[in-house]
This record gives C-alpha cells, structure tokens and sequence, in this order.
C-alpha cells in the first residue's frame, strides 16, 4: 500500500484528498496544515509521496518542495493548486515536485496522477 502524506492548511481539503484516496488502497499516513509541519513530517514519516497545496502559512508549498527535494533527493511531491495559479505552479515542478492537480479536485484525475508519479522509477 502506498504512503501518503496530505499537506493543506484547509482541514476539508486534506479530508477531501483522504476520501478520494483511502477507497483507492492508498494509506493517509500523516496530514500538515502549513509548509514547516509538511517538511517536519516528511522526515519523521518517510512516505511514498507527498500531496501539498502550493499556498500555505508560515512556509510556501513551493518553498517546501525545495526543502524535501534538497534533503531527499528523489522524493515524490504532487502539488495542489486552485484555478489561475500557473505561474506558481511552474515554479513548484522547477522546484522539484513532479506533477500537479488543480482543484477543485476531480477524484479520477487525483487518483490518476498519483498513479502516474509513483510509476516513475518504481
């Protein structure tokens, strides 16, 4: 089973993503509500991939994405963005993250890009 770590400063949104996700074999392994805690529980928790809303408190998505790539090279992260958000997310696959969802979540294309990314390089 795969290991997910939800990052969201929006508790209904990290219990949207684990709704779409759980009835999908993937386990929720841990949630972050701002881009310290996201990067803290990276590394407590290790997991398979991280899916993280680019805009949080205390520290960007973007600026955790770089952090958690530069630590653990090779680390999956999906990020989450709201319509009209491009430019930042270009920045964020810059950064590191390997693909993107755009909410409002659509739960196949959540459950087809987290497929898609922990393909590569299994």
């Amino acid at each position: 089973m795969k290991r997910v770590l939800v990052a969201d400063d929006a508790s209904f949104m990290r219990q949207m993503i684990r709704d779409i996700i759980e009835p999908e074999g993937y386990e929720v392994v841990g949630e972050a509500s701002d881009g310290v805690e996201v990067v803290e529980k990276f590394q407590e928790l290790n997991p398979d991939v991280v899916m993280m809303d680019i805009v949080m408190p205390k520290r960007s998505g973007i600026d955790a994405v770089k952090s958690i790539v530069e630590k653990f090279p090779g680390s999956k992260v999906v990020m989450c963005s709201a319509l009209g958000q491009e430019a930042l997310v270009m920045e964020a696959i810059q950064a590191g993250a390997k693909d993107f969802i755009v909410k409002p979540f659509k739960p196949d294309s959540v459950v087809s890009t987290l497929g898609k990314v922990l393909e590569k390089d299994d």
